[in-house]
């Protein structure tokens, strides 16, 4: 294992992913045992997503989720990746993370992204608009204020005030320059478009102030590995989420993972095929030692402090598996301190 790895965080990403055959409620329960496994492996974080109305994904309420993940946990850091801010009222947010963080001291992390939903029903059912994301900078400033008591309002956010909740921007669009105008970690994305998120990470650093909240710039880069045995059964774990993404971008919606071997029976039109074989490239696959090949490459490019791993597949067994042969490429997944 190279210094460099062994030097870097590695945390992981779950969606509660619906598998075809499968409840919503067995997708969550599957989170929260997750959550167990990796705590036992060494990994650093464990997150859980905002998705609204989405077949594919049971994981609706990131707050309530991760309060049944850090109930079902001792040591590994619970958190969301992200709750999406134009979606709610900063004082709520700051309410439940007060709540989070009483219960579980020390262990909560509060990742924020300027996602609305992803539909016009969704967004309709929220009471709010595409436009709401603009506001993201400004609900951001007010939802920090209320953990330090700064309310113009002269209302109190209990039990919020006065806790330290590391506060994380999930940089898509302008994320990255809200991050460093905030002097806040950044979290960014995806691995698959290097060029992209290296420019996003160098604006960051380049325009970063320090804050409250963080003196220097801290990265975390966000996408897939997959490790197993051999690179085929690598790239198979990819095929459940690829096609699922494939069907989303021709149907329009997002539908439960389904096993590999169905999606390799598949007649696909043309376009669906494109989207697939797009949606298998790019990330980081392969066996341990092909992975911290890659992953070496990809650090030295990008300086980052922390890897967030956001793999999902239909077979729970090869996923864990997956997780933890990169445990043993990372030497145990949660590198330094503090």
């Amino acid at each position: 294992m190279s210094s460099l790895i062994a030097a870097t965080r590695f945390s992981v990403l779950d969606r509660s992913r619906t598998r075809e055959g499968g409840t919503n409620a067995q997708a969550l329960k599957d989170t929260v045992r997750l959550a167990r496994e990796l705590e036992g492996l060494g990994y650093h974080r464990f997150w859980v997503s905002e998705h609204h109305g989405v077949p594919g994904v049971a994981g609706s309420a990131p707050t309530v989720l991760a309060a049944a993940v850090a109930s079902a946990t001792d040591t590994i850091r619970v958190g969301t990746g992200g709750v999406m801010l134009p979606n709610h009222q900063p004082l709520v947010v700051a309410e439940q993370f007060g709540v989070l963080e009483s219960l579980f001291p020390g262990r909560i992390d509060m990742g924020l992204g300027r996602s609305v939903g992803f539909t016009d029903g969704v967004r309709k059912a929220l009471g709010r608009g595409k436009d709401d994301a603009d506001d993201f900078a400004v609900q951001l400033e007010e939802l920090l204020g209320w953990f330090r008591g700064t309310s113009p309002t002269g209302v109190r956010a209990r039990p919020a005030e006065g806790l330290t909740v590391p506060p994380f921007v999930l940089a898509m669009g302008e994320g990255a320059q809200i991050a460093a105008r905030a002097g806040l970690p950044m979290v960014i994305g995806d691995l698959r478009n290097r060029e992209k998120m290296q420019r996003g990470i160098d604006h960051y650093r380049a325009h970063f102030r320090p804050s409250a909240w963080a003196q220097e710039p801290y990265v975390v880069i966000s996408g897939t590995i997959a490790v197993a045995a051999t690179p085929d059964r690598a790239r198979r774990l990819l095929i459940p989420e690829a096609w699922s993404m494939a069907y989303s971008r021709t149907h329009g919606t997002f539908p439960p993972l389904p096993p590999a071997e169905r999606v390799e029976g598949l007649t696909m039109t043309p376009k669906e095929r494109a989207f697939y074989e797009s949606g298998l490239t790019g990330h980081i696959a392969g066996t341990e030692e092909q992975v911290a090949h890659d992953l070496e490459t990809v650090l030295k490019e990008t300086g980052a402090q922390e890897v967030l791993v956001t793999t999902s597949t239909y077979d729970r067994e090869s996923l864990l598996d997956s997780f933890r042969r990169l445990a043993r490429v990372t030497g145990g997944a949660g590198a330094p301190s503090a």
